[in-house]
């Protein structure tokens, strides 16, 4: 029985008149004796799909087709299935190279590629012709039906696999694995795949990679000439995207607010990049830390009576003529060696496998050990490790033990993942247990980026540390190595846990964090500190302020006790510098306000000393242990400008070349035309004494950075 004959057969099997029931029957019996025959015919191996029947019947009788069923036409039933049978008929003849891909998942769920060759992107198929629409049907489609039916056929004719040089579509193993390596978005990306690729031959479009990609493993073969091949970014730092702070008017906006700031990260990570080839990333760049990153002699306070002595100066801007520099230098009380308080200290160490590198654990070991020859030996040290779990290496031991702690120090070895936040929770744990009232107890947390196990998010982490620091316990934060430091993270730990964050990028860096700056890094004298300065809208028409994005206040936090600060620590100088827009200046960006002038108008009995004056600072601090801060205030007049950028003190021209270079390698707009030549320039002529070289290597940086630009 040929296929073309039981068509046309059960074509007048179904006269009208008959009763819907016998019509049914009838269509039932022909499509079983076609299905039969087509498989017979099509399908003599035994592994075609079949018409599946059922399926028909099951539609034909539904609720909603019963229906429709009955009360239409003989006719649209004459028409359907006949344009059904021979839509496959056609299908067949032309021969289409119709691919399984359950065997291509499952050859690339291997590893591998496929067990027949790969198409190659020089060969070709013959291209599948036009299909006619199909109309949508209820339950299903008896052309789609046709098509699978057809694709059994080509399954054991003409798979597609076994024919060196066949080509199942431009969508090859390549794309395939890209789609895989997605981790979100995979539902865009199989949507986009489908419409984008071209129809494989034979096969509906809605059957294209209708599989879950996930499913399918990449393939090792290399791309096809001409294709790129996506690789993934090994680099996961991470830094806060903060926006540089805008020029402000002070007819609207004339006080500014921030924490003070006396972290030094940001300078040794721009120095590792430089020093390797690279120009930081522009979001990598603080340049407040960068600023403060130099010791300066600055005046300070006589006694600790009143830690802090603020100095102004009021200086030309050496990249725009147009507008003044206000620089304010905050140095706090040294406390002598021979006071400073015990310290209870407990080294929380990552030992995870990404730290077995030897700018990492190694490097950490020796920084460690240099602190610990720093200490006194009534002072107290705990080791805890994390590395998927936490665990304590060292309980708390007296520094007289010292040789006990280097060994504990020596023998930690890599491995495992990152937990830090259990590792957090053991460590003040530890810090609690051997607390020193009226002392130093602070947790110093080493790593080289990420808490990937346990509640990693920045918030989680910021509520435990928020909820230890309440205890008396602070946090200084170290970060090591490259290609995962999650700075982001290390800043928002450090400004939450009362401390401070470093980066250690060489030994000579340890030395100058822990050792030589180990007074101003462990030993506070001073919480919660605060800076508010206020300008004279007579004197002043715009400032901005250098840097300090990421400590950025509101005006009303700066009396609230409440709102959580910077500290800075013994013999700590902190260093802000605003660009300042004189009043009447041709660089004045804001237009006066229509409506705002007799409001900006001063008394007439106003204090003449406050007219004189450009700005007021205000520094708000608390002292070790207390909960009410205390006001220190400073007036800045035309007694403290200068004329000329050359009249100005050396640290503070030295200082100003810091903040252009910082500013330079952010990108910020006011410095454009201002080159690193000038700035080396103006380092170079006030470096000064240059006991430690650090100056020195300053200047070599800002020759790096002019060198990598022109590249």
């Amino acid at each position: 029985m040929t296929v073309d004959k039981e068509l046309e057969k059960l074509s007048h099997s179904t006269p009208p008149a008959a009763t819907p029931e016998a019509r049914a029957r009838a269509l039932a019996a022909a499509m079983q004796a076609f299905d039969t025959a087509g498989n017979n015919a099509l399908a003599p191996q035994g592994n075609a799909k079949g018409w599946r029947q059922s399926s028909i019947i099951n539609w034909i009788w539904s609720p909603a087709m019963n229906k429709k069923f009955l009360a239409g036409s003989a006719l649209a039933t004459l028409l359907v299935i006949p344009a059904a049978g021979y839509l496959a008929i056609e299908l067949t003849r032309n021969g289409l190279p119709i691919v399984d891909q359950t065997e291509i998942a499952g050859d690339l769920s291997q590893g591998g590629a496929s067990k027949q060759p790969v198409a190659t992107a020089d060969q070709s198929v013959k291209a599948a012709p036009q299909l006619p629409p199909q109309a949508p049907a209820e339950n299903g489609s008896l052309a789609e039906q046709s098509v699978a039916d057809a694709q059994a056929l080509q399954d054991k004719e003409t798979p597609a696999l076994a024919k060196p040089g066949a080509r199942i579509s431009e969508f090859d193993a390549n794309d395939i694995a890209t789609l895989t390596n997605k981790s979100e978005g995979s539902a865009t990306a199989l949507g986009a795949a489908k419409r984008s690729a071209p129809a494989a031959p034979g096969i509906a479009p809605q059957q294209q990679l209708a599989e879950p990609m996930a499913a399918i493993a990449p393939s090792p073969a290399p791309p096809a000439e001409g294709r790129v091949q996506m690789q993934l970014n090994p680099n996961r730092e991470r830094f806060a995207n903060a926006a540089a702070s805008p020029i402000k008017s002070v007819s609207t906006d004339p006080v500014s607010t921030f924490s003070a700031d006396v972290d030094s990260a940001s300078y040794a990570f721009v120095r590792r990049s430089l020093t390797g080839g690279a120009m930081p990333d522009p979001q990598s760049v603080r340049v407040e830390e960068m600023i403060n990153y130099f010791p300066y002699d600055w005046p300070g306070p006589e006694n600790a009576a009143q830690p802090f002595k603020a100095t102004a100066t009021v200086m030309p801007t050496p990249w725009n003529h147009d507008t003044e520099l206000m620089h304010v230098a905050i140095k706090g009380y040294d406390i002598a060696p021979a006071t400073t308080p015990h310290a209870n200290l407990v080294f929380l160490i990552d030992v995870s496998g990404s730290m077995d590198e030897p700018d990492k654990l190694p490097l950490l070991k020796s920084a460690f050990r240099l602190l610990v020859n720093r200490l006194k030996a009534d002072d107290t040290v705990s080791i805890v490790t994390y590395a998927g779990n936490a665990g304590t290496v060292l309980s708390p031991t007296r520094v007289a033990e010292k040789s006990k702690i280097l060994s504990a120090i020596d023998k930690l070895e890599p491995g495992g993942s990152t937990g830090g936040a259990e590792g957090i929770e053991a460590a003040y744990d530890l810090a609690k247990q051997a607390f020193v009232k009226d002392g130093v107890n602070r947790v110093m947390l080493a790593t080289d980026g990420d808490f990937n196990v346990g509640p990693s998010s920045d918030e989680d982490l910021k509520r435990i540390i928020e909820e230890r620091r309440r205890d008396g316990i602070f946090l200084t934060v170290l970060g090591f190595g490259r290609g995962n430091l999650n700075d982001s993270l290390m800043q928002t730990l450090a400004q939450n846990g009362n401390g401070s964050a470093a980066y250690i990028d060489t030994l000579a860096e340890a030395q100058k964090t822990l050792v030589e700056e180990a007074g101003s890094t462990l030993f506070p004298i001073a919480s919660d500190v605060k800076f508010q300065v206020e300008f004279n809208p007579e004197r002043i028409a715009e400032y901005r302020l250098i840097g300090y994005e990421t400590r950025a206040l509101k005006r009303e936090d700066f009396n609230n006790d409440r709102v959580d600060a910077g500290d800075i620590g013994s013999g700590h100088s902190v260093t802000a510098i605003y660009e300042i827009t004189p009043k009447g200046s041709p660089a004045v960006m804001n237009d006066d306000l229509r409506y705002g002038a007799a409001n900006n108008a001063p008394a007439e009995n106003a204090d003449t000393a406050r007219q004189g004056e450009l700005a007021f600072v205000k520094m708000r601090y608390k002292r070790p242990g207390e909960d009410k801060s205390a006001l220190v205030t400073t007036p800045v007049n035309d007694s403290n400008a200068v004329a000329a950028v050359d009249a100005a003190p050396q640290d503070v021209r030295f200082s100003v070349a810091v903040a252009a270079f910082g500013q330079k390698l952010s990108r910020i707009a006011a410095v454009d035309s201002y080159s690193y030549q000038a700035i080396a320039d103006l380092a170079a002529a006030s470096r000064g004494a240059d006991t430690f070289g650090y100056r020195s290597d300053f200047l070599s940086l800002v020759r790096l950075a002019d060198g990598l630009s022109q590249r």
